[in-house]
């Protein structure tokens, strides 16, 4: 890889976002001009995108900031239909035309704190394929587009491949996923003038796909860069937790355990996800990154804090980092704490600690939480909870809130109504 000219891939390489590209320095001549038009896609399966989808937008982010290139985020509101089977043994669920229009609308919102949108030559779009995918004809579909795939070489791909290796079924529409996504390179190609893709590493075979097929339909020429599918040092995926996935909209996930997520960074990913999660100049990620021994908590609260300002506010970050801070530092039960509420008559009929640590979030499932009450892992009103089959009740209330906790970071109070 050869020193980039450009400061959009000079930004890229030296925070690390860069995994793979058809033609690097064909990508920094026209991010040095400012000619880049660039996509990623975001599938519509849930109400919300996650932190495994922050590297694509940090990406499109420095595009714009830089002044490399037009940033188009493209909603998949037609893929969606269809299924991505890039990494997954099984199908994905087969949703509602309103569920995929109630999801891309709520996932809408994210995007526009990281990217300015307007008519400018760097300013953002966004696009729906379901403009042009939901149009074609299935006949003309398959003399026009069809034609141009090679059966054998769909089957060599890793989406593919690795399916049906583990003799997992791969349905015919999951099959005809990537024709789809090619066509949406050339479709962009022609109605924006876009010529790059990027996303995660597992796209990669579905990004050149495009590119060939641009080439075959007479697109000017497109390319392709990828960043890493990131997982922790001690080799987990990013993005999980024991209560699930970690969302980017607020009201699937507060601000506080989005920053207590960051918090519990490891000690050596710190380094890594300042670069990849945060604006902060390199100069102040040198000097985070050296610091050693307790002071690494430092650094850990700096990256929890500019993490979260990104998403959800500066405000928001600082009350998250001041709400850990009294109850860590000072044993307090802050009102700022994520809260639950429970009618007050469910509560005085007695409710199992177990499914209420699961119906706050802080465990998957009832036999989780007993693992953890097993290991010493599980807290009521900050005493260790040794009795699984207890039943909380209005009794266990202490100036009107209960207190639950996971570890001693994951804290959570419940109300009654």
């Amino acid at each position: 890889m050869t020193t980039p000219t450009s400061d959009f891939l000079r930004i890229l390489t030296e925070r690390g976002f860069i995994h793979q590209s058809s033609d690097f320095a064909g990508i920094d001549q026209l991010a040095a001009k400012g000619d880049v038009v660039c996509y990623v896609g975001y599938d519509c399966t849930a109400p919300s995108l996650h932190i495994g989808h922050l590297l694509s937008i940090m990406m499109l982010h420095w595009l714009q900031k830089t002044g490399g290139g037009k940033p188009i985020t493209l909603m998949g509101g037609g893929t969606t239909r269809v299924g991505d089977p890039s990494g997954r043994d099984e199908t994905r669920k087969i949703l509602t035309l309103e569920d995929i229009e109630a999801n891309k609308n709520a996932i809408k919102g994210v995007f526009s704190k990281f990217l300015t949108f307007g008519d400018g030559k760097t300013d953002a779009v966004m696009a729906d394929n379901a403009e042009w995918l939901t149009k074609l004809n299935y006949i003309e579909m398959l003399r026009d587009i069809g034609r141009h795939f090679s059966v054998n070489r769909m089957l060599s791909m890793d989406s593919v491949k690795l399916r049906l290796d583990r003799d997992q079924e791969l349905s015919f529409i999951e099959f005809n996923y990537m024709i789809l996504q090619a066509y949406d390179f050339v479709e962009l190609a022609r109605r924006y003038n876009c010529n790059l893709q990027m996303g995660g590493s597992d796209q990669w075979g579905n990004i050149v796909t495009g590119i060939d097929l641009g080439r075959r339909m007479g697109t000017h020429q497109l390319y392709a860069l990828t960043c890493p599918l990131l997982t922790t040092s001690s080799g987990a995926k990013m993005g999980k937790t024991a209560a699930g996935a970690v969302w980017l909209n607020a009201d699937m996930l507060s601000a506080y355990d989005y920053w207590q997520y960051w918090r519990n960074t490891e000690d050596a990913d710190v380094s890594r996800f300042l670069k990849l999660f945060t604006t902060l100049p390199m100069d102040e990620i040198a000097r985070l990154s050296a610091l050693g021994g307790a002071e690494i908590n430092d650094a850990k609260k700096v990256l929890a804090t500019e993490a979260t300002a990104l998403i959800h506010g500066r405000q928001s970050a600082e009350a998250a980092a001041e709400t850990a801070r009294q109850t860590f530092e000072q044993g307090q039960v802050s009102a700022d704490l994520p809260t639950i509420v429970v009618p007050a008559a469910e509560l005085a009929g007695g409710i199992g600690v177990l499914a209420l640590f699961v119906r706050a979030g802080l465990v998957a499932s009832n036999g989780e939480a007993r693992r953890q009450v097993q290991g010493g892992g599980l807290r009521l009103n900050d005493e260790a909870l040794a009795d699984p089959q207890l039943l909380v009740n209005a009794g266990h209330l202490k100036d009107g809130v209960l207190k639950l906790s996971f570890g001693r970071k994951k804290h959570v109070l419940v109300k009654a109504s």
